[in-house]
């Protein structure tokens, strides 16, 4: 009953669904370089306007671990024409928001405003993009604010420093493996002189990506960016991101950390696994498939139904892959074991279920239903302009094209379970795995893991 009523509400919502979403995009370059996307939407008079630079933690010079977050908090402290730590004050009181993130692949600064308030933040973005002003005071300020944000998000959280040190073993070379808020005895050492190199040669029109979605039309935006974009400068320091690549990896790598802040210990584990590449998105949609299919869903996933209901060792198991990047990027499986149940036997419960699963493969009802699930939701995610702005701006930056972009609910409609199948023998290797045990500390008398 519940297979067929799966299987009728999958084939309904296929046939709901559009094969491509009418959002009109329209794409151009300035002559200093600039890439422009501009995405229509009028159905609110709001825009977002996001920069995005094509540098990322990745890209670092050894030894300075962090420059690039680093940097992101430092372009808040001004111009000759705004003051310092003024930008965001200046889009609040229009009735607008931003903010900053960085990956290991790009930087990215984004504003949400009025339509009729787009001018303004266009200039003063593209003011900062060549013209930020720092002294060693507002170096020395932010960089306590950044060793302070790693104290708290990391430091503090055994979570977190887990996955660091996983990370760290999965890329044996490449610089995948620096966490992209840095390693705090190097962070400790930034400088002004670090900061100001890192923006000079990085942050200009020619490595640079600017989204602009929402009620504007690609005429205002050219002009706009003509305007404000078009003077600067193109740094003639930007060349090929060509980054150390993975040897072949020969063993299985494993981690045991014990922290008495634990409190639900868990089993975790990554393999590395490939990206998605410009023109050949099939195996990048197939390995999202897959993790939809292990661990996507906390009731009907395979992982979820074997450990979680059948067999009860489990309280929580999940699965996970975004290939949106450069270079290899990791497949990752997590099981949290109910109570009584040690790290030892749930994870070799995992391990039978995934050998189980290389042997007989997904039920096609299931994959049918994750299969219209995973592209329901990217087709979905599109009523946000924010979430197009966000898909078009991290693409763009890690080397995918539009057309990659806008055929992407294609490549997922099309994976097979043979696909699926190519993709779970290729990743689920124990040889490109790390496995990581966090804990508690073993009570006096009680064997270690």
């Amino acid at each position: 009953m519940l297979g067929r009523t799966g299987t009728g509400l999958a084939l309904a919502l296929t046939l709901a669904l559009p094969a491509t979403a009418e959002v009109p995009v329209t794409t151009f370059s300035l002559e200093n370089g600039l890439d422009v996307v501009v995405i229509e939407d009028h159905r609110a008079p709001v825009v977002v306007q996001m920069i995005w630079y094509r540098v990322g933690a990745a890209d670092e010079p050894p030894g300075h671990s962090g420059i690039t977050h680093f940097l992101e908090h430092l372009m808040f402290k001004g111009t000759e024409k705004v003051a310092p730590n003024a930008f965001s004050g200046i889009v609040e009181a229009q009735g607008g928001d931003d903010n900053a993130f960085t990956s290991w692949d790009y930087t990215a600064y984004f504003q949400r405003i009025a339509a009729d308030r787009l001018d303004l933040v266009m200039e003063m973005e593209a003011d900062r993009m060549r013209n930020l002003r720092l002294t060693e005071e507002d170096v020395a300020t932010e960089r306590q604010v950044i060793l302070e944000e790693r104290a708290q998000r990391t430091d503090s959280d055994p979570s977190a420093l887990l996955i660091e040190q996983m990370r760290a073993a999965q890329f044996q070379n490449s610089p995948y493996g620096t966490p992209v808020i840095g390693w705090r005895h190097e962070m400790e050492t930034l400088s002004r002189a670090d900061a100001l190199s890192h923006y000079e040669r990085f942050y200009a029109p020619n490595n640079a990506t600017l989204i602009v979605a929402g009620d504007v039309t690609p005429e205002r935006v050219r002009e706009l960016a003509e305007r404000y974009y078009g003077p600067l400068k193109p740094s003639d320091g930007i060349g090929p991101r060509l980054r150390p690549q993975e040897p072949p990896h020969l063993a299985e790598r494993r981690i045991s950390m014990a922290d008495e802040r634990v409190s639900d210990p868990y089993v975790f584990r990554t393999y590395l696994a490939p990206e998605r590449d410009p023109g050949d998105q099939k195996m990048a949609a197939a390995l999202t498939v897959l993790a939809e299919l292990l661990g996507g869903n906390g009731q009907t996933s395979v992982l979820a139904r074997a450990l979680q209901f059948d067999r009860k060792v489990a309280v929580y198991t999940s699965a996970f892959y975004d290939g949106t990047s450069i270079d290899d990027a990791t497949f990752g499986l997590a099981v949290v074991p109910a109570p009584g149940i040690s790290l030892e036997a749930v994870e070799a419960d995992l391990d039978r279920v995934l050998a189980d699963f290389l042997k007989t493969g997904p039920d096609p009802a299931a994959l049918e239903r994750i299969r219209t699930q995973v592209r329901a939701g990217e087709i979905y995610a599109r009523d946000s302009v924010e979430n197009l702005a966000h898909r078009y701006g991290q693409g763009l930056s890690v080397g995918l094209t539009v057309a990659d972009i806008e055929g992407w609910d294609d490549a997922l409609a099309a994976v097979s379970e043979a696909d699926v199948m190519e993709a779970a023998r290729m990743v689920l290797d124990r040889r490109n795995a790390v496995t990581g045990w966090l804990t508690r500390p073993a009570a006096e008398g009680e064997a270690k893991p």
